[in-house]
C-alpha cells in the first residue's frame, strides 16, 4: 500500500483576490505564482514515489475545470468528489477518510487546501516524513509554519512537550485564534508558537474514531452520503440530502481543538496561503524598487507595488505601496495594507446584483469556453472556442437566431436536418427555432465568432435535447 494518500480540498471563492479570483474561477485554479495553477502545484507537490493518486473534493461548479487542469498536469486523481453543498472542512475530511479506509485500513491521509503555496518542497517532504511517523502512532498532526512576522491573519499553535521517540514533533498545548498585533508580536518573540497552516496528517482510522466520539451525527451523515454516492463520468457525486445534514464546521473546531491526540510538526517551507494581494506581493519576484510586475504594464517611479494586467495596458507613475490589478472587465486599485478589505467590494457587487464577482468575461465549459465581446439591445457577440473532439449539446432557441463565422479550425455543424462542414472564413445562419449543434472534429481548437440577435438572449431560452456529451 502507499505510504500517504493526498487529499486536496478545493473550496472557497478567494474573494480577497478579486478581480482575478471569482466564485466561478477561484484562486486555486489560477496561476498566481508560476506557470501552474495553485491546485496543480498542490497535486504535484504530493506526487510520485510513495504517494497514492490524490482525492480531490470540490463543488459541482468547478468539476470540469479541475478535471481539465489535472489532465494538463498529467495527474490522474483517485477520485474527484463533488459536494452538493459547502459544509466546511470537517465533513470533507470525513468523506476522504472513509474512502481511504475502504482501500487501505491503515492509510495515512495528507489533507491540503488547494490554494496554498509551498516554495521549498524538500522541507515539505521532510516535515511530511516526521508527520507520517507521528500519525502512525495515532497522533492527529498539524503542520505548524515557523513564523517570520507577527501576522494577525493566521491562527497560531502553541507547541507543548516533545513527542517521545519522534524527531521535531510536539504535542499541541493549545490552538489560538487570530490574535491582535501586540499578542502576535509576543507569540513570535516567545519562539513557542507556529502559524496554523490548515494542513493535516493522520491515519484514517484515528481521525474517524475521534470524529465518532466528538461529532457522531456529522460522521453518520457523511457515511450515508458516501454510501449513496453515484459515479458520473470522471466524478463521484455525494448523495445530496444526507450530506446536507452534516454540520458545517471546520476540522479545527470539530476535532483538533477537542482531541487529546493533537500534535504539531514545525516547518519552514516557504508557505503562504495567498490570502490577499499583499501576501502575493510578498512571495512574488520583485524588481530593485520592490515592484512585482506581470502582464502588459509600464511604470515610472513606482515603488513597493503589485502591478498586474490580464488585458489592457496598465501605466503606473509615481505610486507607492499600491495594488493595481486589471482584467478585461474590472480594475482594482488598493493600498497594499488595505488588500484584506477587497472582499468588501465583492460584497457590494453581490448586493447590487451584478455578476462581476462570480464570472469573468471568459466562461469555461466542458467543451471549451466563450467570451463576451460586445452586447446591446437585442444582440450580443461572443468568441467561442471548442476543444478538439468536443461538441456542444443539440439545442434550440425560441427567441433568438445566431450567425456563426469560423476564424480558425474546422467545424461540423448540425442545423435542422442538415449536417455540414465549415472552415476558416466560412459562415452560416442558424434560424430561430432550428435544432442545431456545433462540433470540433479536428486536432486543433476551433475558434468562431457567434452573433446572437433576437428579442431575448438569456440562458433560459436554450432548449437542450442532449447534454454536452451527446447523451439524449
Amino acid at each position: 500500500m502507499f505510504s500517504v494518500h493526498p487529499v486536496i480540498l478545493s473550496g472557497g471563492a478567494g474573494s480577497r483576490l478579486w478581480p482575478l479570483s471569482r466564485s466561478q474561477f477561484p484562486k486555486q485554479l489560477l496561476a498566481l505564482a508560476g506557470k501552474q495553477s495553485l491546485i496543480q502545484d498542490t497535486a504535484l507537490r504530493a506526487g510520485g514515489g510513495d504517494f497514492a493518486a490524490p482525492v480531490i473534493i470540490c463543488n459541482v461548479e468547478h468539476r470540469f475545470l479541475i478535471a481539465q487542469q489535472m489532465r494538463e498536469a498529467g495527474i490522474a486523481p483517485e477520485a474527484i468528489v463533488l459536494e452538493p453543498v459547502g459544509r466546511n472542512t470537517a465533513p470533507a475530511a470525513a468523506i476522504a477518510a472513509l474512502m481511504v479506509q475502504k482501500k487501505d485500513p491503515d492509510g495515512v491521509l495528507l489533507l491540503m487546501p488547494a490554494d496554498h503555496i509551498v516554495r521549498n518542497r524538500t522541507a515539505f517532504l521532510d516535515a511530511l516524513d516526521r508527520a507520517t511517523a507521528a500519525a502512525r502512532q495515532n497522533h492527529l498532526v498539524s503542520f505548524g509554519i515557523t513564523p517570520d512576522s507577527a501576522e494577525t491573519g493566521y491562527g497560531y499553535i502553541r507547541r507543548g512537550e516533545p513527542l517521545k521517540g519522534l524527531e521535531k514533533s510536539f504535542k499541541v498545548a493549545r490552538f489560538v485564534e487570530k490574535p491582535d498585533s501586540a499578542t502576535a508580536t509576543d507569540y513570535v518573540a516567545s519562539g513557542d508558537y507556529d502559524w496554523n497552516s490548515g494542513m493535516f496528517v493522520f491515519k484514517a482510522s484515528t481521525f474517524l474514531a475521534e470524529l465518532e466520539k466528538l461529532e457522531p451525527d456529522l460522521l453518520a451523515a457523511c457515511r450515508a452520503s458516501l454510501d449513496g454516492a453515484k459515479s458520473d463520468l470522471d466524478f463521484l457525486r455525494l448523495e445530496a440530502e444526507t450530506f446536507g445534514k452534516a454540520k458545517s464546521i471546520s476540522i479545527d473546531y470539530a476535532v483538533m481543538e477537542r482531541t487529546d491526540k493533537a500534535a504539531v510538526v514545525p516547518v519552514d517551507m516557504g508557505w503562504s496561503d495567498i490570502g490577499s494581494w499583499d501576501s502575493l506581493w510578498s512571495v512574488a519576484t520583485r524588481d530593485g524598487d520592490g515592484n512585482a510586475v506581470q502582464g502588459d504594464v509600464l511604470q515610472h517611479g513606482a515603488r513597493n507595488s503589485y502591478l498586474r494586467s490580464e488585458g489592457p495596458l496598465v501605466a503606473a507613475v509615481g505610486v507607492e505601496d499600491l495594488v493595481i490589478v486589471a482584467t478585461p472587465d474590472a480594475v482594482l486599485v488598493s493600498h497594499r495594507n488595505a488588500s484584506q478589505d477587497v472582499k468588501r467590494i465583492v460584497e457590494q457587487l453581490d448586493r447590487s446584483g451584478r455578476e462581476l464577482h462570480n464570472t469573468h468575461r471568459k466562461v469555461y465549459r466542458p467543451w471549451g469556453s466563450y467570451e463576451g465581446i460586445d452586447a446591446g439591445d437585442n444582440f450580443q457577440v461572443k468568441h467561442i472556442t471548442v476543444n478538439p473532439g468536443a461538441k456542444l449539446s443539440l439545442q434550440m432557441h425560441h427567441k433568438r437566431a445566431e450567425h456563426w463565422i469560423v476564424v480558425s479550425g474546422t467545424a461540423q455543424v448540425t442545423c435542422g436536418d442538415k449536417v455540414f462542414t465549415m472552415r476558416e472564413n466560412e459562415s452560416t445562419y442558424i434560424p430561430l427555432g432550428s435544432k442545431h449543434r456545433l462540433e470540433n472534429l479536428g486536432p486543433e481548437p476551433l475558434h468562431l465568432i457567434e452573433v446572437q440577435s433576437g428579442s431575448y438572449l438569456g440562458e433560459d431560452d436554450i432548449v437542450r435535447f442532449e447534454d454536452t456529451y451527446g447523451r439524449s
